[in-house]
């Protein structure tokens, strides 16, 4: 686990899957985050967001922008794990007894459908549709008590950045066992309702972003323009700390 921008990060999807297991093994519940750039942004502009971030087992890296900034100002080599991929990989790798919370049941049903192809025992696995309601006003004590009837795996929560990190901080003290991953869009993405994600070449020359805004401008255009006003700040503050450490060694060896 590597820390960048105060968000401590697992880039390695082997990595990933050996923490969750090591989590499972000590029967102990725990939350992942997926990192994007709505969250580095928000993490930098609240601090009871930033501690909710910070009170999870780690965040996968989503943002294909996180990885540039680190080899700009690190001279390191990392790639993004989208929560797309991630749960594709984790349904495909039939390792897990899942549950899949959050959107619409007609969502819901559409992704069933769509995983169960990836992976046949899907079509037994919990998929709980959620109320549209503040974050604050879901019965945790009543879903928790589902999930822990079912004892998932893992449990892949789908109510978009920042309100799903949140509901798993929330959720957390009522479980079980079982480690929650806030996987965003992944769950219509993976439908094939609704939204699609963008073609591979825009994500492959970090465009992601520009074609989301065309699919949902109303929520998409604020969330740019939050991050377009807070992200020079927090990748100069990033690189002025690099090069003060840098300084203080070179300093320290010359003594």
């Amino acid at each position: 686990m590597e820390n960048y921008f105060g968000i401590n990060y697992e880039f390695e999807y082997d990595v990933v899957l050996d923490r969750i297991d090591e989590r499972l093994a000590c029967n102990r519940p725990g939350y992942i985050c997926v990192s994007d750039g709505v969250i580095l942004n928000t993490v930098h502009r609240s601090a009871a967001y930033r501690q909710v971030v910070q009170d999870s087992m780690f965040c996968v890296c989503d943002s294909s922008y996180v990885p540039l900034y680190i080899k700009w100002i690190y001279k390191k080599e990392h790639q993004q794990l989208s929560g797309t991929e991630l749960t594709r990989l984790i349904v495909e790798s039939q390792r897990y007894k899942m549950a899949f919370i959050g959107g619409d049941q007609n969502i819901l049903t559409a992704l069933q459908a769509q995983l169960t192809k990836l992976n046949p025992a899907v079509s037994d696995m919990l998929f709980m549709e959620l109320p549209f309601c503040h974050v604050a006003d879901f019965d945790y004590t009543d879903i928790a008590a589902r999930l822990n009837a079912y004892s998932p795996d893992i449990i892949f929560v789908s109510l978009g950045a920042p309100k799903q990190e949140i509901f798993m901080h929330y959720l957390l003290p009522h479980l079980e066992r079982g480690v929650a991953i806030a996987v965003g869009a992944a769950f219509k993405f993976h439908a094939g309702i609704e939204e699609r994600r963008a073609p591979e070449w825009m994500v492959r020359h970090h465009m992601e972003w520009l074609f989301r805004i065309f699919q949902d401008p109303k929520k998409q255009i604020p969330r740019c323009f939050w991050i377009l006003r807070t992200t020079p700040g927090i990748l100069f503050h990033e690189w002025n700390a690099v090069r003060h450490d840098r300084n203080a060694m070179s300093h320290s060896r010359k003594q």
